[in-house]
């Protein structure tokens, strides 16, 4: 097969692992850099153009869409689409679970466990929407933060009420959302793969840090998930769409709660805590399921 990766960084450790897990399996993998792609809007015959050439016809493309262009990653994403390519990840997935409130509202129709969330956008709502979510301790978070920017843990309401009024000053979208302090700085991992979790982790804080994000010092060990975090985790990526995802899960005392859906999951802290070759993995579950104009967007917004 013909496959595609979207990436900005041919050197980073998930493009190269993928790139040489799908030659190893004899396919032909293409790294194109997401902004150096541009669309031929033309009836009838669809196109992506690339360092003046149109691309040549792919059987599949694996989107490694960083958050920083979401908008127009997800159009060229949406282009392949309309071209009938497979997409590992559909352009509406990626940008249902970008948005941190559209996933939550989401995920809580579907009855699925999170933290007590609240959003709102005047100042005089800071003192209820605090209330609301149990009071402080509580996080804060920015609407378009990754990798653990933008989240602020707020000690006391006082602190949460400046905290919250500073973002507003600055017109900043934002969740507050409940502090689980049980979960002692630790998340749970799961890399889902065609409805199925593959491999998962504990990730642990630094000492100090409420974060668990590896690249802030945390550590990762592999975990054994129980039957709940396991369905859970196929529940959240089933209900954002997405068929290779990483899916964040917290140990509450009311069970386990999605944090965040990861539509561009890395590869080399899961593959390092699990031993597992997880690349391969989204390789073969390509070779199941790539077929011409498989697209369910295909012709819709």
């Amino acid at each position: 097969m013909r496959i595609a990766i979207l990436s900005r960084g041919p050197e980073l450790y998930s493009t190269r692992r993928l790139k040489e897990a799908g030659e190893a399996r004899g396919h032909q993998v293409d790294i194109i850099d997401t902004l150096h792609c541009y669309m031929d809007i033309t009836r009838s015959r669809p196109a992506v153009r690339y360092h003046g050439e149109e691309l040549p016809y792919y059987d599949a493309v694996i989107p490694r869409i960083g958050a920083s262009i979401t908008f127009y990653g997800t159009a060229v994403v949406r282009q392949f689409e309309m071209m009938g390519t497979f997409c590992v990840n559909e352009s509406v997935a990626i940008s249902r679970s970008r948005d941190k409130l559209r996933s939550m509202q989401l995920l809580s129709r579907k009855d699925v466990g999170l933290p007590r969330t609240g959003f709102a956008n005047k100042p005089d709502n800071i003192k209820d929407l605090i209330k609301n979510v149990g009071g402080a301790p509580l996080v804060i978070k920015l609407l378009e933060g990754t990798q653990g920017i933008g989240v602020v843990l707020a000690e006391t309401n006082k602190a949460a009420e400046s905290i919250v009024e500073a973002f507003m000053g600055l017109k900043a979208n934002i969740l507050v959302q409940e502090f689980i302090k049980e979960a002692g700085g630790a998340d749970i991992r799961c890399f889902v793969v065609g409805g199925k979790v593959v491999a998962a982790m504990k990730r642990q804080g630094a000492e100090g840090e409420f974060r668990s994000n590896l690249h802030r010092g945390g550590s990762a060990k592999l975990v054994r998930l129980t039957k709940e975090e396991r369905v859970t985790a196929v529940n959240a990526a089933k209900i954002m769409g997405l068929n290779v995802c990483g899916v964040d899960i917290l140990q509450s005392k009311n069970g386990a709660v999605v944090m965040e859906v990861n539509s561009s999951p890395g590869l080399e802290g899961i593959e390092t805590a699990t031993n597992k070759d997880v690349a391969s993995m989204v390789f073969e579950f390509i070779e199941a399921k790539a077929k011409p104009n498989k697209t369910r967007t295909r012709g819709k917004g």
